[in-house]
């Protein structure tokens, strides 16, 4: 070796000690009892997660609308259901902490029968959504009922599978430790939306009904495959309970009247929490459709919607940590996203008269960066709140607010769409205006522009008046996001 190749050598690695923090910020967290590569195998769990969220909100949504013609109102019920169930959660994780198990396992059994629940949910998914259209010789209302039912499980399974496995990678993890863990996990889920909606776009671009059976039923597979080898050897056996503990909690809704006493504003925040739910997830039932209706795109380009959102939530997620660890106020973390996201739903406004996708991909970025402030800090002040050792509790009522507003905002944007599509079709005194492109859909995004307006005035007494004001708190997010 020259002595020029030499001496740089020094200089590439004094470069890479001194910023890889910043640019690898979860590479310091591997220690030598928990490495990174089975930080990462940890980390598949929350990957799998990100396949069925991609799977149902990010392409059968616009497939069920556009291509089999299905009401959006019917397509919003199935989406709106695992949501729904998001706050079980507490409860599951709660029988996770005290399982009691033969074989000395407390995670692993709840991983395991979540991972069973996503694959027979995704595997009888797709013959049931081809009855339910009326394409084949069964009839529709058994392709109802068992669409139903693989929603159901797909959601519950992947509420059950992410909240044990976060459990999970706590237990292993040291105390100190645990905060940035979590966070790599959250990463990885977004990661693993991009991956996922890149590829089912590939999978997908000459769509037919064979193609998405292959597909949808291929995630099964992969699902079981991936959680399967996540979990080997991850979970020492013995770390069960072998009794129940002998001191009983309070009840719960003496411990939530204590919490709330102790926090004046937990009502106004819990609202803006549940209006910025409401108002962001008006567009998850129906963006990938109108970039299909209205914008003429193919499944595979509409698909890619999700990954273009996720990688505005990665990019909210690295300066939200940035600014909470530097002491800026939650509360206006959530303004400046509720702001962001005003500007996307008008640039996907915009995108419908003048048929510009490329301003449907920009709004669907500020969507997915607005969200993803508002999430992160409207958690953090909820973590913020004074507290005896009750973040679970504090958390649990953040999660159950924003699914259940989640939730409602699926029913009510696919009822919006659905009720301009049935008045053009009666040809009333309004079909003229109905029968707009996209006229349905741009109601929707009206709607939310004003539930992020009145966000904004929910938002106002909760900022802080100086900085002295924002209690800080550690950017953990343990159970973020459902």
């Amino acid at each position: 070796m020259s002595t020029t190749s030499a001496a740089k050598v020094p200089f590439v690695a004094r470069l890479v000690t001194r910023f890889g923090a910043r640019v690898l910020p979860f590479a310091d967290v591997a220690t030598t009892e928990l490495p990174l590569p089975r930080l990462l195998r940890l980390g598949l769990l929350q990957f799998t997660v990100a396949l069925a969220t991609t799977l149902l909100a990010g392409t059968l949504n616009r497939v069920m609308i556009v291509e089999m013609k299905m009401p959006a109102l019917l397509v919003g019920v199935m989406l709106a259901i695992p949501l729904l169930t998001a706050p079980l959660r507490a409860f599951i994780g709660y029988k996770s902490d005290t399982h009691v198990s033969v074989l000395g396992w407390r995670r692993v059994p709840y991983i395991w029968f979540g991972t069973m629940l996503q694959f027979g949910g995704l595997a009888i998914m797709p013959v049931a959504l081809h009855i339910m259209s009326g394409d084949t010789q069964g009839s529709p209302n058994v392709g109802v009922f068992f669409s139903f039912f693989a929603f159901l499980c797909t959601g519950l399974g992947s509420h059950m599978v992410q909240t044990a496995g976060l459990a999970l990678a706590t237990d292993i993890t040291p105390v100190r430790d645990q905060p940035r863990v979590v966070a790599l996990l959250y990463v990885m889920l977004l990661i693993g939306m991009v991956v996922a909606s890149v590829g089912y776009g590939a999978m997908l671009r000459h769509y037919n009904k064979v193609i998405l059976i292959q597909v949808i039923q291929g995630a099964a597979e992969l699902t079981l495959l991936l959680n399967i080898f996540a979990v080997w050897q991850q979970e020492a056996r013995g770390s069960a309970p072998t009794k129940a503990p002998a001191v009983a909690a309070p009840p719960f809704l003496v411990a939530w009247r204590q919490f709330a006493g102790e926090a004046p504003q937990l009502v106004r925040l819990l609202v803006a929490v549940g209006l910025g739910s409401f108002a962001f997830t008006l567009q998850d039932v129906l963006l990938e459709p109108y970039g299909g209706q209205v914008l003429h795109l193919g499944v595979a380009a509409t698909t890619l919607l999700t990954a273009i959102m996720a990688c505005g939530a990665i990019a909210s997620f690295a300066i939200a940590s940035r600014r909470a660890q530097a002491g800026a106020d939650p509360i206006r973390l959530c303004g400046v996203g509720a702001v962001i996201g005003m500007f996307g739903f008008a640039l996907i406004i915009l995108s419908a008269p003048i048929e510009a996708p490329a301003l449907l991909m920009a709004g669907a970025l500020l969507i997915g960066f607005g969200n993803g402030l508002f999430s992160i800090g409207t958690l953090l002040r909820v973590m913020a709140l004074p507290h005896r050792g009750e973040h679970g509790l504090a958390l649990g009522a953040w999660g159950a607010v924003q699914a259940t507003a989640a939730g409602l905002a699926m029913l009510v944007a696919g009822g919006i769409r659905d009720g301009f599509a049935a008045v053009t079709a009666q040809g009333g005194p309004s079909a003229a205006a109905s029968a707009l492109p996209g006229a349905g859909y741009l109601a929707v995004y009206f709607v939310a522009l004003a539930g992020l307006l009145v966000l904004l005035v929910v938002l106002g007494p909760l900022a802080a008046r100086s900085r002295a004001e924002v209690r800080p708190v550690p950017f953990g997010i343990a159970e973020f996001p459902a």
